[in-house]
């Protein structure tokens, strides 16, 4: 076992709350909103297009939040560092696709495989070299090609409920071209709140079925196991977990100034991917977006602090996740597709800009062009083979980007 001790001595709760700012509080609270919008939105309209019903799809949530909040508070504390633990945005796109053809038993199998994978790599500190061992830019085409149909979505959006995708567009456009405003509103959330108000104006809101439980019920699901589902979905979703969530929320920590515990954060990927598949949801990952925020401003050492906050607010979002849930697919289906889309925006160019800026150009293609195409072969899902063939053919026809790669590791 190679995992990173935490601080010699707990934390004292008198120090948290000296440590505490209303800096910290307002970056946690715009985190937190950041993570309920959009990423959540992303849940639903995949959920919703792979038939999961209204009960199954707020117990997906209560996982995402509830069980997630959990590990971020612990981990906060032991190593006072803002170490805040969600889901897989990738994973959970990579599910949609699954759900057409897999059962959703099946489907939580392979969470669960996923979750002992990452904890035995986590474990054995074997985690660096796997995150090493793909090249980035065949993994990002994969994720470019999974996440184009959320963008093709916002388009569609626009083409069919116009007068409440254009003002969310219109808004999160405006923001993000205002960089002092949008440090204060952030684009995502402003596109929400001018979405929620169309929807009252136009009197398209329909909460029917009011009669609905207020706290979690969480469904406990038996997993069941299949071949298909293990291979189309297991090393996928560790690639993400690993690759690309934790590789950025780790990038994105040690750009200011922290030392994150990557086996012990695997560690913890692996048991709460476990714990949360039970509930019916995605694997847990180290979120980038959400540390960034949170580690953006105020003294490195108390960036900790809204760490703590964010987990809290997640805990009670996750027992309240029968309301929202319900308060989200009561909007019209445009609204779910434009703040998904929307969402995926920054992360979709980043993935492109990483697939094709430079080295394995030709597997970065040939990886998004069969994931796109979305073609099952022996029933595994096209993402799966989109990394083997990208992988295949860019070790055949690039095999100076491989040696290249390998020099930058091992240094001169």
């Amino acid at each position: 076992m190679q995992l990173e001790k935490p601080r010699s001595s707990l934390i004292a709760p008198g120090r948290v709350v000296s440590d505490f700012g209303g800096d910290y509080a307002i970056s946690a609270l715009v985190a937190f909103i950041f993570a309920a919008s959009g990423p959540v939105a992303i849940i639903l309209a995949v959920g919703t297009r792979g038939g999961l019903s209204e009960s199954a799809l707020s117990s997906w949530i209560f996982g995402s939040f509830f069980i997630n909040g959990l590990i971020s508070i612990v981990f906060c504390w032991l190593y006072r560092q803002p170490l805040v633990f969600l889901w897989t945005i990738p994973g959970t796109v990579l599910v949609g696709p699954a759900l057409g053809h897999l059962s959703f038993p099946e489907v939580i199998g392979a969470f669960l495989a996923t979750g002992l994978l990452v904890l035995v790599l986590g474990l054995s500190g074997w985690v660096r070299r796997c995150m090493e061992a793909v090249p980035m830019p065949i993994v990002m085409g994969m994720v470019a090609g999974v996440f184009l149909r959320f963008g093709l979505d916002l388009v569609f959006a626009l083409r069919d409920d116009f007068w409440i995708a254009a003002p969310m567009t219109a808004t999160f456009l405006a923001l993000s071209a205002l960089p002092r405003l949008s440090r204060l509103v952030p684009p995502l959330i402003g596109a929400l709140v001018v979405g929620a108000i169309a929807v009252a104006l136009l009197g398209t809101f329909n909460p029917a079925g009011a009669d609905l439980p207020v706290l979690a019920r969480p469904h406990i699901y038996l997993p069941a196991f299949s071949w298909k589902a293990m291979v189309e979905l297991v090393v996928p979703l560790a690639i993400t977990v690993l690759v690309v969530q934790n590789g950025q929320g780790i990038a994105v920590l040690k750009a200011t100034g922290h030392e994150p515990p990557i086996n012990a954060i695997a560690v913890a990927c692996g048991v709460g991917s476990m714990a949360a598949a039970f509930v019916g949801t995605v694997s847990t990952c180290l979120t980038g977006p959400v540390n960034a925020i949170i580690s953006g401003s105020g003294t490195k050492e108390r960036h900790y602090t809204a760490g703590l906050l964010v987990g809290v607010l997640a805990l009670v979002f996750g027992l309240l996740s029968p309301v929202f849930t319900h308060l989200m697919l009561a909007t019209p289906p445009a609204f779910i597709a434009t703040l998904a889309g929307l969402a995926m925006l920054r992360v979709l160019q980043t993935a492109f800009s990483i697939a094709f800026k430079n080295q394995f150009a030709f597997g970065a293609l040939l990886t998004f062009i069969i994931t796109v195409a979305n073609v099952a072969i022996f029933r595994v899902g096209a993402p799966f083979w989109g990394l083997v063939f990208g992988f295949a053919f860019s070790w055949l026809l690039e095999r100076k980007d491989f040696r290249s790669q390998t020099a930058d590791r091992t240094g001169p």
